[in-house]
């Protein structure tokens, strides 16, 4: 898994990559537009759309995001397994948004999306540094058919997500950044709260997943 660089809090020009699900870990201050190709290159393909959103938060590497993309600031990954759940879960929720009536609906959608769809979504829900961040990687063995969505509001928009290679052949790349765009905005989630942007994600992706694969999937954002 490629995790990613938090996104920035102003707008940036747009490029998306298709992130293979290989951890790197950067520690640099600073990235530059001479050196973001070549540090880049080897390990982001090609995945693009709209905002620096879509990134694991937390699982900090360089990177670039399913919604945007522009000259980035590295930080120092982080490994706090000891923050990951006793039990095994698809859904991971170190801030508190969650209430257990919510967390429990949101693993049973996620365990039927996996059974009609085979393709796994795992939520994670953080205020980064606060975050198992690469830890999550082995928890949840994450691989190309993965989607990881991890809910962190220190950046702006909430929705950020990490997608599997076999995932980007069936769902629209535009379809992340308008997610993102619908439920994710500062607006949405402070009126609706933390949880309310969570739920109405899933529901999205859900609803896209079990869509038959063609020319206009995931057109529309439910």
């Amino acid at each position: 898994m490629a995790f990613l660089h938090p996104p920035c809090s102003s707008p940036t020009s747009q490029t998306t990559s298709r992130l293979p699900f290989t951890p790197l870990i950067a520690a640099s201050s600073h990235l530059s537009s001479t050196q973001k190709p070549t540090q880049l290159s080897n390990w982001v393909p090609e995945f693009r759309s709209k905002s620096l959103n879509l990134v694991l938060s937390g699982a900090l590497t360089l990177g670039l995001s399913l919604s945007g993309v522009g000259p980035v600031e590295a930080k120092v990954g982080v490994n706090k397994p000891e923050l990951l759940p006793k039990e095994f879960s698809p859904v991971i929720d170190v801030a508190g948004f969650l209430s257990d009536g919510q967390e429990k609906r949101l693993a049973q959608e996620i365990d039927n999306i996996e059974k009609d769809t085979g393709f796994k979504l795992r939520v994670l829900a953080q205020n980064y540094p606060d975050t198992p961040g690469l830890a999550i990687k082995d928890f949840w063995q994450v691989d190309d058919r993965t989607i990881v969505f991890v809910a962190d509001p220190t950046f702006g928009n909430i929705l950020n997500f990490n997608v599997g290679a076999s995932v980007d052949l069936d769902v629209p790349r535009s379809f992340w950044s308008r997610l993102a765009g619908k439920y994710g905005n500062m607006f949405y989630w402070k009126e609706k709260g933390e949880d309310g942007a969570i739920e109405a994600a899933v529901v999205a992706i859900s609803s896209c997943l079990k869509e038959p694969v063609g020319s206009d999937n995931c057109s529309e954002v439910k």
